[in-house]
């Protein structure tokens, strides 16, 4: 067990280096142009990032297992990015190993009669995971000082009292939010927030080719042009966003993603880091359920038919094997290639 444990906190602190660039320091001033590059690998190269997307994906298969087991902690990705940046494809690719009964996704449209009667962030509420579960925002409550922010007659469309349009409403609802997430973390919700950082010219190249593709017409519509002209506005809108909303207890993170697969590299090693953090764990089994479990196993050992194994499942094609089951700790058992280095298995900071 203290191997294991070394492992994890050797694979954690691997992952620390690997996002620290990535992250949004708390407090500072944020100019996207200035402070990150949408071009930006850490120096992985394409084949290898392919093995360290496969890595996390197990790793979150794991560790969604023990968050659901646990039922204590929930968490809620947030996923924020331009049109093309890639966040359906993040989606798929990262959460493709993780039981789809454990994760929810939700995609914010244009909002509906009934969510615009009521406070900016109720329709946000109605969505969040419950304890044991992952959801994910494609899109979420930051629309509301982005999209908002960009197209000033979805404000109006709110229908305030006069009151609430008076001063900075922009700074008022960053503060709004930045409590409604602490709330939430305070409550055992963490929050993971990742914006897709797409250049200008890359997303030229992705609407060329959604054009220029029959099977991906599809993915195209004028609104794509028309939020494309606005380019600058919405640079210094996630600019004041990522600014004033990077907290201690929901700090965004700034993932390079003019190449989706170091995007998907980069969004994957950002959730199995807060979930190494959590550090969910199977239930224990207390002396007296042990019991009550040998006695039930007796039970059903001495209900054999004539002549069959009094334990068939280990007989069984349909049974789990020996490497399969739970310790008698409670703890997941080692996988195929677990002895595997660290430094195989997790990339670096180079």
């Amino acid at each position: 067990m203290a191997g294991a444990a070394n492992l994890d906190v050797t694979r954690r602190k691997r992952l620390e280096r690997f996002i620290a660039p990535f992250r949004v320091k708390p407090g500072s001033k944020v100019v996207l142009s200035r402070d990150f590059d949408p071009a930006f690998k850490a120096g992985v190269k394409k084949k290898e990032g392919v093995a360290l997307l496969a890595e996390g994906v197990r790793l979150l298969s794991e560790y969604q297992a023990r968050l659901a087991a646990q039922d204590t902690w929930g968490v809620l990705v947030v996923l924020q990015a331009l049109d093309a940046a890639g966040k359906d494809g993040t989606i798929r690719h990262v959460m493709s190993g993780v039981n789809p009964q454990g994760v929810s996704v939700h995609s914010f449209k244009v909002p509906s009669a009934e969510e615009r009667d009521h406070d900016y962030l109720w329709r946000y509420a109605q969505r969040l995971p419950a304890r044991g579960e992952i959801g994910i925002f494609n899109r979420s409550h930051y629309e509301e000082v982005l999209v908002v922010r960009v197209h000033p007659e979805n404000l109006e469309r709110q229908r305030l009292p006069p009151a609430a349009n008076q001063g900075d409403v922009w700074k008022r609802r960053y503060r709004e939010i930045n409590e409604w997430e602490h709330y939430l973390t305070d409550n055992g919700f963490r929050i993971v927030k990742l914006f897709l950082n797409l250049s200008r010219e890359e997303q030229r190249a992705r609407f060329l080719r959604r054009i220029d593709l029959p099977d991906h017409n599809w993915k195209f519509s004028d609104a794509d042009i028309r939020e494309r002209a606005r380019w600058d506005d919405y640079q210094v809108a996630f600019s004041q966003a990522l600014s004033h909303t990077s907290t201690k207890w929901a700090p965004w993170y700034v993932i390079p993603a003019d190449r989706k697969w170091f995007a998907r590299v980069g969004a994957a090693a950002v959730l199995v880091h807060t979930l190494m953090q959590i550090d969910p764990r199977f239930p224990t089994v207390t002396r007296r359920q042990r019991q009550a479990l040998r006695e039930a196993k007796q039970a059903l050992e001495a209900q054999a038919p004539d002549g069959a194994p009094a334990n068939g499942h280990k007989h069984s094609r349909h049974g789990a094997s020996a490497d399969e089951e739970q310790r008698s700790d409670g703890s997941a058992p080692p996988r195929a290639g677990a002895k595997r280095r660290a430094s195989e298995e997790l990339p670096s900071a180079s």
